[in-house]
């Protein structure tokens, strides 16, 4: 569903030919019930391409950017789900996360105007929307670093305005406390750490700003591959802290994307503040 969509069937309501609760309810529920000659407008709200049916109803539900998951699936038919998306997504980027090399080279060549950044296995085809909300991402160790690229990565395209912070772990607290100062010029600081986990329970205790944790799996044996730092980040006396699944940037920057951008509306002064 796009603005065109909209607006066929707010042009309806304008004409008297149907209400607004209607008309409402076909956006609201217009996924959710299948398409038919008697109701044209009614919309699906996904393409079937066969082996996929691709949801193209994602910007009217959240206003995020449509995302596809990479991981697992065959680098032609990601090509052809990215293109589905793209057609159906009018101004709206398309991220694609979690490539393989096989799958990031067939869009590289498939797919003209694709961004791909190797170090976060993602991708994006179209245009960054403007930056709202400010966030910053916080590594333990240089061995964070692909997850935190992923966090930097998702949080642009969803509208944010990421800042990093590398190799700042408890290891080296000084490293932290020097940099602690500028924690609440941000609207969520989202902390990345593997081996004990026990940097965003620092950081939780040092600022108000709300903070979101993200396990790695990296670390010796009895890291069991980022449970301990899952387990400790769950457990953590710090308040304010919320955790996410193991290696899960994308999950951490959607989070942190969208509670950047509502802290932004409600600025004063900021438009669309209530």
């Amino acid at each position: 569903m796009d603005r065109m969509d909209v607006h066929r069937l707010l042009s309806r309501v304008s004409r008297g030919e149907e209400s607004v609760d209607a008309v409402l309810s076909k956006l609201v529920a217009g996924p959710l019930v299948a398409s038919s000659a008697a109701v044209p407008d009614q919309l699906d709200g996904f393409v079937d391409l066969g082996f996929a049916r691709v949801d193209t109803h994602r910007a009217m539900r959240t206003g995020d950017p449509e995302v596809v998951y990479g991981a697992g699936k065959n680098p032609k038919d990601l090509v052809l789900i990215v293109e589905a998306l793209r057609a159906a997504s009018g101004t709206r980027p398309v991220l694609i996360t979690r490539l393989s090399p096989e799958a990031a080279k067939e869009l590289r060549t498939a797919v003209p105007g694709i961004t791909l950044d190797e170090r976060s296995r993602c991708a994006l085809l179209g245009d960054l929307p403007e930056p709202r909300g400010r966030i910053a991402v916080l590594s333990a160790g240089t061995s964070d670093a692909p997850v935190a690229a992923e966090v930097t990565f998702v949080a642009r395209a969803m509208g944010a305005e990421p800042t990093r912070y590398d190799d700042v772990g408890v290891a080296g607290i000084h490293r932290l406390l020097a940099i602690a100062p500028e924690f609440d010029t941000y609207d969520c600081l989202v902390v990345v750490a593997g081996m004990e986990g026990a940097l965003p329970s620092v950081v939780g205790g040092l600022t108000g700003v709300p903070v979101v944790a993200v396990p790695t799996s990296v670390g010796y044996g009895a890291s069991f591959e980022g449970l301990t730092a899952l387990f400790a980040m769950l457990n953590s006396c710090a308040p304010g802290v919320v955790v996410c699944n193991i290696d899960n940037g994308f999950g951490a920057a959607v989070f942190a994307a969208r509670l950047a951008r509502r802290a932004q509306q409600r600025e004063p002064g900021v438009e669309g503040a209530r």
